[in-house]
């Protein structure tokens, strides 16, 4: 947690720069990403151009902003849940717990979801400040597996790692220092990626037709991708 500001000055500050990022949003909400202009977002606060670039120098520190918010929000409202449902205990209504959890926020927050998880923006490089935020979902779903009394054997069946891939995974767990197995890795990238695509695909439309309204799917995914992980 922060420490509060001290003085007036630091508290107008703070209290601008909010206002600030909650009027970017709403450009977010109306034009997109890559239609983001600080001189619109000045224009709505009715500052100078001159007096928004003091808090934001440049449309990319003002898209890092909004970008380190999202994630930790979606962050913050995983790690929530995660704890609420006793991961060590009952790993299986962990997980159904993270994947509510990013569902319902994507849901509340879809612009901001497709800030972080949609389309790149074009020029953008996103810096090192957004990571650390961006792991902390992740991390959630990691401390599921770590904190599991589950000892993952490979399901039956499962063929072992190809070659290439198992390098990779290799590669993430020595470089991550992560106490679970290249070929677990493997799966929760997979259950991820698979859970995350559904709420993208729900989010934008692509469920028409077919699995909308998409509770029922989503609650079948997320049961099978726990298979998948073998939680118990």
């Amino acid at each position: 947690m922060t420490a509060a500001p001290r003085t007036a000055r630091d508290r107008a500050r703070v209290e601008l720069t909010h206002e600030i990022k909650e009027a970017a949003r709403r450009h977010l909400a109306a034009e997109g990403a890559q239609q983001l202009s600080l001189r619109a977002v000045a224009r709505e606060l009715g500052m100078a151009s001159s007096a928004l670039y003091r808090y934001f120098p440049s449309r990319d520190d003002l898209l890092t902003a909004l970008i380190v918010d999202a994630y930790n929000a979606v962050g913050e409202r995983v790690e929530r849940a995660v704890d609420a449902a006793a991961p060590a205990e009952h790993p299986r209504a962990a997980w159904r717990a993270l994947c509510v959890a990013v569902r319902d926020w994507a849901r509340e927050h879809p612009h901001e979801y497709a800030l972080i998880f949609g389309s790149p923006v074009p020029g953008y490089q996103a810096p090192e400040d957004t990571n650390v935020p961006f792991t902390r979902v992740p991390a959630a779903l990691l401390r599921i597996l770590r904190d599991s009394a589950h000892d993952f054997a490979r399901p039956a069946g499962e063929a072992p790692l190809p070659g290439p891939l198992a390098t990779q995974f290799q590669a993430v767990v020595e470089a991550g220092a992560l106490d679970v197995q290249p070929s677990v890795l493997a799966r929760a990238v997979f259950a991820w990626t698979g859970v995350f695509g559904i709420v993208s695909f729900e989010l934008f439309g692509q469920l028409a037709g077919s699995a909308d309204p998409a509770d029922a799917f989503f609650a079948y995914a997320v049961e099978r991708h726990a298979d998948l992980l073998g939680l118990a």
